[in-house]
Formats: C-alpha cells, structure tokens, sequence
C-alpha cells in the first residue's frame, strides 16, 4: 500500500510524514528530498534550469517514489502534473493543510522557490486549494497540533483504511 502526503509548501508534509511511516512499519520517502540527492537544492535547480526543467525532475522521483511504496511525501507543486494526479488512484492521499499565520514562522529560509513569503504562500495555496481537495481522501490541519498527535491522527485513519493492524 502506498500512502501519499500532498499539500502547500511547510504544512509539515516531510516531519509529519516520517512519524507517520515510523508508526505504521513503513518505508518513508521524500522526493523533494530525493530531487536534493540528485540535482542539488531545489533553488538552485529553478534559477538555473527553470520551474519547467524542475517539473520534469519531479515527476520522474514521483514515478519512483510511488513504484517503492510506503510513505510517500510529495513537493507541494507534484500534484499540479495529470500523469501524477492519475498516478494518486489506489494510493490513500493525505492532505496536511495550514494557516497562513502558522505556516509565517516555516517560510523565509530561502528553500522554498515558489513562496518567499506569506503572501506568495498564500496565492499558491490558494491556487491549488480545490485540486488539493479533489485528490484527498483524508485532511488535517497542522497548524496548532503537535506533529506527533498528527501522526498519531493520521496513522489511525490509515489503519481504519487498511482494515488491518498495520
């Protein structure tokens, strides 16, 4: 079984992600960190190479991640590709959204291309808050929980899903 984490950049999807694999006995796999292994930062990749040439890497990890299984933590950006968004059918999708006011504190470490700040944040999400919707089965605000009782939360509806012990 495959269970995939989507949402906006810094709502926890890779922190949250790991515990979530730790609770259930599960590979955990990151592609935005699979893409650092092989190409280098993620901004460096869109300053030199562009958000398309990017896209392009991304979705050949995704292809992988989803071939091995697990947990599996995508760039909030993943889902915006069709060939992805088809990919999600018989996966458990994950939604972790949050406050712009929450996620404030995450930004500005210059990791994140695409949102510099709150307001950049806020249109993305913005932008992709129904495709977000339309692809989870399951959602969760991380805003103001501690990421271990939102690991806990999410590792039981797994559970619940799988019918099993898992």
């Amino acid at each position: 079984m495959t269970v995939v984490i989507i949402g906006p950049p810094a709502a926890g999807k890779t922190r949250i992600g790991r515990r979530v694999a730790k609770l259930l006995d599960m590979t955990f796999t990151d592609t935005d960190k699979q893409i650092q292994a092989g190409h280098g930062p993620i901004p460096a990749i869109f300053e030199t190479q562009g958000e398309a040439r990017f896209r392009e890497i991304e979705r050949t990890e995704v292809v992988q991640a989803l071939k091995e299984g697990g947990v599996v933590s995508f760039g909030g950006g993943a889902v915006l590709n069709p060939a992805t968004q088809r990919d999600l059918d018989g996966c458990l999708v994950v939604l972790f959204t949050c406050t712009a006011e929450a996620v404030s504190a995450r930004l500005g470490n210059a990791k994140r291309p695409l949102v510099p700040d709150v307001e950049a944040w806020q249109k993305v999400v913005d932008a992709r808050r129904e495709l977000y919707d339309e692809l989870a089965d399951f959602s969760v605000d991380t805003s103001h929980h501690r990421a271990d009782d939102i690991a806990e939360e999410v590792a039981a509806w797994i559970r619940t899903q799988l019918g099993e012990h898992v």
